[in-house]
Formats: C-alpha cells, structure tokens, sequence
C-alpha cells in the first residue's frame, strides 16, 4: 500500500509506462484468482488493462475463471444473485475445492512468476455492469427478495460473510461490478456501492475480506455515477482499465499485509494470557521507514511552516489543544496529544499551515500513526489548498497499540460545501496545510471529546502500515440520497485507500476550517 496510485493520471502516460511494482508486495509468491466476465478479462489483458502483468510484477501468481468454467458451469454465473450459489450453498464445497485448485487462465496476460504450488490463497470476485442496473431505492435496507434489487443485492453480500468468517486462511476480495452509461438507476448503483464499502464490513471481525470500488474509478473524477471510459458498449475503456489497476494494486498490497498481520488462520488462544490483564503503557514501535518525515513531534516545528496551532468555531464553547507530550509516544520521545471537546455542530482542528505551498507530488499519500484513548473516536485529516479543501474521515476504538493509517491522496474527498463535492484530490503539488479535526455530524446528537495522540506523520507509507487504508468498523453518513452521486471519504485505521475498504468504523461530515494567512 506504500504507494497507491493518485487516480487521475495523464492518460498518455498509462499506455506508454508498464505497471511498476507497489510496496508491500508479498515476499514469496501468493497464488490468486480472480472470478469474473468479459470485463474482467479485459481488466487482465496485457495491452488492455494491464492487471495481470500488474499483479505478476506484485508476486501474485494469477488464474482466472470464466464461461464455461467449474462443476455445474458455475462460472457462468456471476451476477449478485449467483454469489449465494457460490459461497452459501450445499455446492459450495464442491464449487471451492475446485476455486482454491485452479491453475488455468483465462484471459490474455503474461504469467511472469511461475506455480508456487499449492492452494490460491485470494480470491478476487467481480459482477459484471449489468449489476449496476439495481431496481429499488438508494436506501432500502437489505430484503430477502432475490432479484437485482438494491435491498436483495445487500442481502446477498451479508449473507456470504459466514462463508468468509469461517475461512480465515483465505482473503475474499469483493470488486464492485462496473457502471452502466444508461442513467436510469445509476443512483442505486451508487448507493449501493457505498454500503458495500461503508457498512457491509461494519460488523465482521475478521481481517480477510476487502472490498475494491472498481465502480468508483470508472464514474470519473468528478463523482459521477454512469460510466466515464466508455466504449461503443458499457465496457470500460483501455484508459479507464488501466486507472483502475493503478489504484487496485497498491491496495489489493495492503490488504494482503493486513490480512497477514492479523494472522487470521491462527487459531484463537485456548485460554487468556495472564498477562492481559496488567495495565502496560502501549509498547513503542519503529518510526517510518519508507517514508519522507513531516513531523516527529521531537522538537522545533516542520520546516517552512507556521507550526501547529489549534483552531475552533468562535460561536461556541469548543476547546482544542495539540502540544507535545511525552506520555505515550510510537517512537522517540514526544508525540503530539490532542486534547478537544466539541459542542454538538460545532468544530475545531489542529493546523499545520504552510508559508508556501509544498509541492508533494513524488509522494503518493500521507501515513502518521495514531492511539486513541477512547471508543468510538471520529477525526477527520484535512488537506487544504489557496481555495480548495479535502477531507479524509478515520474511526478508532482505544487500543493498546498504535495503529498506522496511510491514506492515498485519492482517497482525500472536495469538502461538500465547495464545487466539485466529493471529487477525489488531484493537487499534491499545491499543499498550503493539513490539519486534524473533529465535529459531530449533522444527525448526531453525541458532542465528541476525548484524547488522541498523533506520531511520525509523514509522507508516503511506513512498511508497518498494512491499511487500508480498511482497512476498523465502518460506516457512512448519508443525511439524503443525493449524496450518493458522491464518495464520502471513508477512513481506516489501517488504510486504504480510494474504494478499498477493510472493516473499520467511520462516520461524519467535514467542518468549516479557519486558515492562518
């Protein structure tokens, strides 16, 4: 996940250079495959999407099912509806038996690694753009009706997660299915999609199940909700293949060194450790080290900057405080603590402000680690340009550890007060500060305070860092409908990033910031 790609991407560029290897590859190769139609095919092809030469460059040794493929033909079937016959049928030993021993391909990639033997150890699945023709309404909860209905195809998904929960030595990768052009019921789509990525994981303990918004990608960076890299059909575009292999490879990176950190085919301990019960101070770890260092909080503020300074809404009683502090550090000796309680629909940030724009576009994200004292805690990480504002929400439970967040400049969303609400952050180039920050959303009635403390924020990624961010429970706030036609930003304490969502618990809407000139 160490480098993610920034979405937007001069299209020249895509079709002249060849997929590079992201960070945090797997060390030794890791059999995957991928289940999937026509558009997954193209998405694979070299010359097309390049995301099989992509994943071999990653150590991802890549089958792939298609028509015709399986016991009973079941690769026929890939439609939302059909995931049941998958993975939640009296077929679906049989069907998996063959799924985690399939060696063959299917599409036109070049095979860069050879068999490490063995079983396939991810399983990536994806519905074609018919999918995106959900009938119901944005907001239907999930319904036992079976056809392609927003509330059926919620039910389906929750349905699978048995299956996922009771085979941890495997991580299931849920691709959204592409938008369609016909406007119809693109709002379903969209509403749908941000469930999927906000709350279907919301619940799930587990580590191995991600989902990626090839959905997202190929709406455009304007947060669209039809397909923006069209073909003379509803396939996506070479170019539009290609962004989207930019972004799902990095991530697919962070979801693997997730998965493989939270060591989810161990089995659980038989009895408590004695030990767990003694108060400790978290353990500190290792700063960044792949990473190009903002602020380590030692001492003397980051260069070129005004230094950090807390800021509030002036109508209200809210309060902020961010200063060194010793008490609970990852590495060194200090770390910033922020202290904040904030009247209910107020705000307040603490601000790190530029005297000159900072030209951070050879990096690809920020990362920083964070421990949050308390349950439930909801911050938002603000980008700011001259006239521009971006946003990034991240939820956290209190922990005995630091958890490191990477978030991939896409993944930072326009403020929705602004023109273009919702279009992801292209600018890294025009950096005038960053801040961090609280507020309560507009349908909450909980005033959020509390202490998090915040170390080594940094740009690009520490190899420690296995996201996304996803990434922490999960969770959107969607006050209406409307908002569908946009991402909100999603957060996870292990990060990933644009669309790519590991369990993990954010909500809420940006607040109104106060530059320092």
């Amino acid at each position: 996940m160490k480098k993610t790609a920034i979405i937007i991407l001069i299209a020249i560029l895509l079709i002249a250079a060849a997929p590079q290897q992201s960070g945090n590859t797997p060390e030794e190769p890791v059999k995957l495959i991928f289940i999937h139609h026509s558009t997954g095919r193209h998405w694979l092809n070299d010359g097309y999407g390049n995301l099989g030469q992509a994943l071999g460059e990653n150590n991802y040794f890549v089958s792939d099912t298609h028509y015709g493929w399986g016991p009973n033909n079941i690769g026929d079937r890939t439609d939302i509806p059909n995931w049941n016959e998958w993975f939640a049928s009296d077929q679906t030993p049989v069907y998996m038996d063959a799924l985690y021993n399939e060696t063959e391909q299917n599409a036109d990639y070049a095979r860069l690694l050879s068999d490490p033997g063995g079983e396939n150890e991810i399983i990536m699945f994806k519905s074609c753009f018919p999918n995106s023709d959900l009938e119901g309404n944005p907001d239907d909860p999930p319904s036992d009706y079976g056809g392609m209905t927003v509330g059926g195809a919620k039910r389906v998904y929750i349905s699978i997660l048995e299956y996922f929960s009771a085979h941890p030595d495997k991580l299931f990768i849920a691709v959204t299915a592409p938008p369609l052009s016909d406007p119809a019921n693109a709002e379903n789509a969209r509403a749908f999609n941000n469930w999927l990525k906000n709350e279907w994981l919301v619940d799930y303990e587990g580590t191995n199940v991600a989902v990626f918004d090839f959905y997202d990608i190929l709406t455009g960076p304007d947060g669209g909700n039809t397909l923006y890299y069209p073909t003379d059909d509803d396939h996506p575009s070479g170019e539009g293949s290609r962004l989207a292999t930019e972004a799902f490879v990095p991530q697919l990176n962070a979801a693997y060194q997730r998965w493989q950190a939270g060591d989810a085919s161990a089995p659980p301990a038989s009895e408590p450790d004695p030990v767990a019960d003694t108060e400790s101070p978290p353990t500190p770890a290792t700063a960044p080290s792949s990473s190009i260092l903002i602020d380590d909080f030692e001492g003397g503020d980051p260069a070129n900057s005004y230094g950090w300074e807390a800021y509030k809404d002036d109508a209200s009683n809210s309060q902020i405080s961010c200063v060194s502090s010793s008490e609970i550090v990852q590495s060194g000796q200090y770390a910033m603590k922020i202290d904040y309680e904030i009247e209910l629909y107020s705000w307040a940030t603490c601000d790190l402000t530029y005297e000159n724009p900072q030209n951070w576009s050879d990096t690809e994200g920020l990362s920083f680690y964070v421990y949050a004292v308390q349950d439930n805690t909801v911050f938002n990480v603000d980008l700011f340009l001259e006239n521009e504002d971006y946003v990034y929400v991240v939820s956290s439970d209190a922990t005995e550890e630091w958890i490191p967040i990477y978030i991939p400049w896409s993944n930072f969303k326009r403020v929705e007060w602004e023109e273009n609400a919702g279009s992801p952050f292209t600018k890294p180039e025009q950096i005038n500060g960053i801040a961090f920050g609280f507020n309560t959303p507009d349908n909450t009635e909980i005033a959020p305070s509390g202490t998090i403390y915040v170390d080594n924020l940094a740009l690009g990624q520490d190899s420690a860092v296995s996201e996304v961010p996803e990434l922490v429970p999960e969770t959107e706030n969607e006050p209406d409908e409307k908002e569908s036609s946009e991402e909100k930003p999603s957060g996870s304490p292990i990060p990933c990033v644009g669309g790519f969502v590991i369990p993990a618990g954010i909500a809420g809407l940006a607040f109104e910031r106060r530059k320092k000139k």
